[in-house]
């Protein structure tokens, strides 16, 4: 077995990165130490989050170090202030018996005089934000001109968040022989432009298949409908007792709305976003890190650098439009060498979503139902229940305690205690899951459904939508024109741009047919079709649109006629 003294690493290093239980390099480790020890040549690193990037280019940048020269020697580039750091206590750690290395953090949100202090002592590893780093390079405090090493990491990120011309500014003020290390997830169009500006003859080196997610995560995905994701994130919470997860919002609005939500409610849960104090991201990721926090809710951006390898779960409450970023964010687990799990709370809208991520990332979801309350009360209860067997007594502690206990207790038998006991911890979830409903998480294969009043509803789309400038209420109105009633039960009902999709009790299904052919709207013929299954909506939506739109277009047509044969009256 390959160790990290036989590629290279000396003795204070290996000696300060075995007490941090790494005894075998990973795979962009074993390929990129050695070509970096051994050469100045440029290097070009594709690998996913979670794979040994920070020490795949930091041991070999913190050997070659010439501690003697008090000047900084090597720029480290990433796109937040957390993984900033991050990778600054990471190399702290690794040159922990190497001394008087020194190693400055510079980031945003925090005072620049005593960053500004600590360049003017000496430094000898610079790692920052491109916005920090370029503020200090303009006050001439950080000074380019020695820098012979220059690492970019998380390259694609820093290009998405806008950082373009920040980098340029600092690549350019940097001397053209020097060693540039870019590392990256993907090669967009960006990164190869950044590559092919300031890289000469780069080595590229590509670890396992781009854009792939990692054996070891599952991927779950639960359809329900938008109305009830909230509800299925709790369910899926309370069903996994023991989770150290991640939940992922679109923005930071969002991630706000159900972290207050899941605190209210007392789950051990909170949030970080960018309206957040540098004090109180740190703070909240302080507690992820050490557990204290079970389930940390985030956007993309913020949870940059949280670098933590006992991730149980990493749940999308809203999936991304860039299905890259779904394998960026399922990377957060199953580190290690761990398994972890991945889930996606979707809806029926969303398949060509969950197509393209199974594509780009080769992976496959497991359709999973919702848990039911039996089941979350089940685990709960098993969950107390190895709680109890494995507590700790301390005998000295509570021996004051007991003969009171006993006595109060005397009077009940074994099994009435044990019930008592269970019943106390276990209460709350026995009454909010008493008497809940199984979330539908499946597609129906019938296009007829019931009520809970048992009435069967059956699914109808029209020819109006909001280009008409219909509303659900103008629906409501035209179906009950059409039946002469107001009391007609109705279910769902989705306004698209050309057309509406709706449900209705079965029972009229006949009479709606006859009778809404006298009905129009706003002067539109109103076309009725057929029965449907109300979640198959998407998959005929661009079928729908095409009719819709020929039908427009062919009363234009008609309307220019009737103009032409008006002019020559």
């Amino acid at each position: 077995m390959v160790g990290f003294k036989e590629i290279g690493i000396n003795k204070d290093l290996c000696k300060a990165i075995n007490e941090l239980g790494f005894t075998t390099p990973t795979e962009i480790q074993e390929e990129s130490i050695p070509f970096l020890l051994s050469n100045n040549s440029d290097l070009i690193s594709l690998a996913q989050t979670g794979t040994g990037k920070t020490a795949a280019f930091g041991l070999p940048v913190i050997q070659k170090t010439r501690i003697d020269n008090k000047f900084v020697q090597t720029i480290i580039l990433c796109p937040t202030r957390e993984l900033c750091i991050q990778i600054c206590k990471d190399l702290e750690k690794y040159s922990k018996y190497i001394s008087s290395l020194k190693i400055l953090s510079v980031y945003g949100g925090t005072n620049i005089e005593t960053q500004i202090k600590s360049l003017n002592k000496g430094v000898h590893i610079v790692v920052g934000t491109p916005g920090r780093t370029k503020d200090l390079i303009k006050r001439k405090v950080l000074k380019l001109e020695l820098v012979d090493k220059v690492v970019l990491d998380e390259a694609d990120e820093m290009l998405s968040m806008g950082f373009k011309d920040d980098l340029d500014f600092i690549l350019d003020r940097t001397k053209s022989e020097r060693q540039t290390m870019l590392f990256s997830a993907t090669m967009s169009k960006e990164v190869k432009s950044i590559s092919k500006k300031y890289m000469k003859d780069a080595k590229e080196i590509s670890v396992s298949k781009i854009n792939s997610g990692a054996k070891n995560i599952e991927h779950h995905i639960y359809n329900v409908s938008s109305r009830n994701k909230y509800e299925a994130l709790k369910r899926i919470a309370d069903f996994n007792p023991n989770i150290y997860g991640i939940v992922f919002c679109r923005t930071k609005r969002h991630t706000k709305d159900i972290a207050n939500k899941f605190m209210a409610e007392g789950y051990n849960a909170d949030a970080i976003h960018g309206d957040l104090s540098q004090n109180q991201r740190d703070e909240v990721m302080q507690r992820f890190r050490n557990k204290s926090l079970q389930i940390l809710i985030a956007t993309d951006v913020a949870a940059r650098g949280l670098d933590v390898d006992d991730i149980t779960h990493v749940i999308n409450y809203s999936l991304p439009d860039d299905p890259e970023v779904y394998i960026h964010r399922s990377g957060r687990t199953a580190r290690a060498g761990k398994s972890g799990i991945s889930i996606a709370i979707s809806n029926e809208s969303e398949r060509r979503k969950i197509k393209s991520i199974e594509k780009k990332g080769g992976i496959k979801f497991l359709n999973k139902e919702v848990p039911t309350g039996v089941e979350i009360c089940s685990n709960q209860l098993y969950k107390m229940i190895d709680k109890i067997e494995n507590v700790e007594v301390d005998e000295q502690q509570i021996k004051p305690f007991l003969n009171d206990i006993y006595k109060r207790l005397e009077w009940l038998d074994r099994e009435e205690l044990i019930k008592r006991f269970v019943s106390a911890e276990f209460n709350r979830f026995l009454n909010y899951y008493k008497e809940s409903n199984r979330l539908q998480s499946k597609k129906s294969k019938k296009s007829e459904k019931k009520r809970g009043n048992g009435k069967s509803l059956t699914g109808f789309s029209i020819n109006i939508g909001r280009k008409h400038r219909a509303t659900p209420i103008d629906i409501i109105s035209i179906i009950n024109r059409a039946l002469k009633s107001n009391d007609i039960e109705i279910g769902k009902i989705e306004l698209n741009r050309y057309q509406t999709f709706f449900e209705i009790d079965k029972d009229f299904a006949d009479k709606l047919k006859s009778n809404i052919k006298k009905i129009d709207f706003r002067g539109n013929e109103i076309i009725l079709d057929s029965p449907m299954d109300f979640e198959e909506i998407p998959s005929r939506k661009r079928k729908d649109r095409r009719k819709s739109v020929r039908k427009i277009s062919s009363r234009k047509k008609s309307k220019k006629r009737k103009k032409k044969k008006s002019r020559f009256k």
